[in-house]
């Protein structure tokens, strides 16, 4: 994205000729000359710098790969959000409800070793199963529900929505990773949700980070996303687990 056009920098007509300086037998004189000069620089490069950092960002501008400013200036919010989702055609993007952070997934021996895995917390089921009745509440049309292989995400899928289909395409990984590792997930986001439904993916932390950017969401906030088609999508809001009532009362 541009960030503004280049700024013209101080011609020679604009600052002190270099041979009349020379020219001048007074040792003063050419020291304030080249001091103006050196003056006429630092001026240009702060006016460059000031026009670098305030450049306008348009919230809720689609990008290949959204920045902060796309996260943090969303365009929807209150009655226009649940509108918006009751019409259908968003990408519901969870990360999973509340976990025990005593325990890892480093010792684990395949997906369906729970036992071996960070897993919910009584907490973290009850989160969920209050998103999966606000959601029902506001009559928010869900189609396919995707979950990560790991346990976490798919007992909160199944608290949530009653229902998911494991998919390696959301799984978890890095924070940082090369454009190939998460390109199914981006592919999701990005492609138009067909019917009057929303899609709804219940995954991690450093999926979302890696492909949108910006801080981490919390456990059990959730980001609307507008797919744009051609690899292009927007974040048009996110809803932390306790935030689902904010939208009944818009009702």
């Amino acid at each position: 994205m541009s960030i503004g056009g280049p700024r013209s920098m101080p011609t020679e007509a604009s600052s002190p000729p270099v041979r009349d300086a020379r020219a001048s037998k007074s040792p003063t004189v050419r020291s304030r000359s080249a001091r103006g000069a050196i003056a006429c620089v630092l001026g240009a490069f702060a006016l460059a710098a000031a026009s670098i950092g305030n450049a306008p960002f348009a919230p809720g501008q689609a990008t290949d790969a959204s920045t902060d400013a796309v996260r943090q200036a969303p365009p929807l919010s209150g009655a226009a959000l649940l509108g918006a989702l009751r019409r259908g055609g968003y990408v519901i993007y969870f990360r999973h409800t509340s976990t025990d952070f005593g325990q890892n997934d480093d010792r684990m021996t395949g997906y369906e070793d729970c036992a071996r895995q960070r897993n919910l917390t009584d907490a973290g089921r009850a989160e969920a199963r209050a998103i999966g009745a606000a959601i029902r509440a506001l009559d928010i049309p869900i189609g396919e529900v995707l979950a990560s292989p790991f346990c976490r995400t798919r007992e909160t899928a199944e608290l949530i929505f009653g229902r998911a289909t494991v998919s390696n395409a959301v799984r978890g990984g890095p924070a940082q990773a090369d454009d190939n590792r998460y390109a199914e997930l981006k592919t999701l986001m990005s492609t138009p949700v067909n019917g009057s439904v929303d899609l709804a993916i219940v995954s991690h932390g450093n999926p979302f980070r890696a492909v949108v950017g910006g801080p981490y969401l919390a456990e059990g906030e959730a980001a609307v996303i507008e797919p744009r088609g051609s690899g292009r999508f927007r974040v048009v809001a996110q809803i932390r687990k306790d935030e689902w009532p904010t939208l009944s009362a818009a009702k």
